[in-house]
């Protein structure tokens, strides 16, 4: 999936719209393209064009962002994973969880970060008893969260 999502990212510079369009929507994505393309010197149409076209390049996505805690997740943790052989395909076998909900592949102590989000400690358990039984994870270590500091979905827009 990393290197799907990064494939395509082949679009060439945003221009000064783009930015716009993006910056905008990510104060309020749920903006109407009547009161977006106004803000952005373009029709609705034209900016409903736009934002098609951003999220068809894979540059954005526009989604609802959750508190999986008020929606019953009661359990959120990363774990570093150590993979010995194939990587591919413990990654493969990781992106099929619905629990796991984040996962990259790493340079350093660890060969992978997955987050995981489950309901509770018993379905937690489950879940790493299934990681750690997967052919080439060698081990996998489980970071609780104890209180989320930050979370941003907002990058800024490059130049």
């Amino acid at each position: 999936m990393v290197q799907n999502t990064m494939a395509r990212h082949q679009r060439s510079r945003l221009d000064e719209t783009d930015r716009a369009i993006i910056r905008s929507l990510q104060s309020d994505g749920r903006m109407p393209f009547s009161r977006l393309g106004p803000l952005v010197d373009l029709s609705p149409a034209a900016v409903r064009q736009r934002v098609l076209q951003l999220m068809e390049d894979g540059v954005m996505s526009i989604v609802a962002v959750t508190d999986p805690t008020a929606i019953g997740h009661r359990v959120q943790v990363m774990l570093g994973i150590k993979v010995q052989g194939d990587i591919d395909r413990v990654v493969g076998d990781l992106e099929a969880q619905a629990e796991v909900v984040y996962l990259v592949v790493t340079a350093g102590r660890f060969d992978l970060l997955a987050e995981i989000v489950c309901e509770d400690t018993t379905r937690l358990l489950e879940i790493l008893q299934g990681i750690r039984m997967q052919p080439g994870v060698q081990s996998a270590e489980v970071f609780s969260y104890l209180r989320l500091a930050k979370q941003t979905y907002n990058w800024g827009v490059p130049e």
